[in-house]
């Protein structure tokens, strides 16, 4: 059995980097959601151990109305 060095010419056609390079960034994004969404839950844990109430003030979709006579 001989070891011969063959040399191979491949041609990459542009669709198939267009293509690597969807899948990177799908990944890449995928990643970053996971990352988020974790990072929110850690977050949210570590708050409710330490008693650390959330600054964002929440909105009721409630509709008030009020009558000429109530003003």
């Amino acid at each position: 059995m001989s070891i011969i060095a063959v040399k191979n010419l491949a041609y990459i056609d542009p669709s198939v980097m267009t293509y690597a390079i969807q899948a990177g960034a799908g990944v890449v994004i995928a990643v970053g959601a996971a990352v988020g969404i974790y990072w929110r839950k850690a977050k949210k844990k570590a708050q409710d151990a330490l008693g650390i109430k959330d600054k964002k003030e929440h909105e009721t979709d409630d509709i008030i109305i009020k009558s000429n006579k109530e003003k």
